[in-house]
C-alpha cells in the first residue's frame, strides 16, 4: 500500500460541487465521467496534489442526502495544504468561501477553518 488515492465527499449535485471546487477552492477537474443517467464518477484535486483527490459522490437516498455536509459531525474532516497562505486565503475569501474565523498562527503553522459549499469543515494550513 502506497498512497490514499481518493477521498468520498458525498454532495447534492455534481455540478453545484464541482463548481464550488473547481473555481472557489481552486481544485482541477481531474475527471468527469458519466456511469448511467444519474451516475458520475467525478474527481476534483488540488493544483499540486499528485496522487490524492476527492472522489464528488452524489447522495443516492435519503440516508446519503442526511449526512451532506455533516460527514464528520460538524469536525474538521479534510486538511488543504498550502505554500502560500494569504494568497489562497485571499483568492478563496474573493471567491466567497466561508471561513469559519480569522487565520491563526500555531506551532504546526498558519491555518484558518473554511466551510465547503454544503458546510463540511476543512483546515486551510500552511505548514510552520
Amino acid at each position: 500500500m502506497a498512497y490514499i488515492s481518493l477521498v468520498t465527499v458525498v454532495v447534492r449535485d455534481y455540478d453545484e460541487a464541482i463548481d464550488f471546487y473547481v473555481r472557489a477552492a481552486g481544485f482541477r477537474l481531474v475527471e468527469d465521467t458519466t456511469l448511467d443517467e444519474d451516475k458520475r464518477w467525478v474527481v476534483v484535486a488540488p493544483p499540486g496534489a499528485g496522487e490524492t483527490g476527492l472522489l464528488l459522490a452524489k447522495a443516492a437516498d435519503p440516508g446519503q442526502q442526511a449526512r451532506v455536509g455533516d460527514q464528520t459531525g460538524g469536525r474538521v474532516a479534510l486538511f488543504l495544504t498550502t505554500a502560500d497562505f494569504d494568497q489562497d486565503y485571499q483568492r478563496m475569501r474573493a471567491a466567497g468561501v466561508r471561513f469559519t474565523g480569522s487565520p491563526r498562527h500555531e506551532t504546526y503553522g498558519t491555518v484558518a477553518v473554511f466551510e465547503d459549499l454544503y458546510g463540511n469543515c476543512w483546515d486551510l494550513i500552511q505548514p510552520a
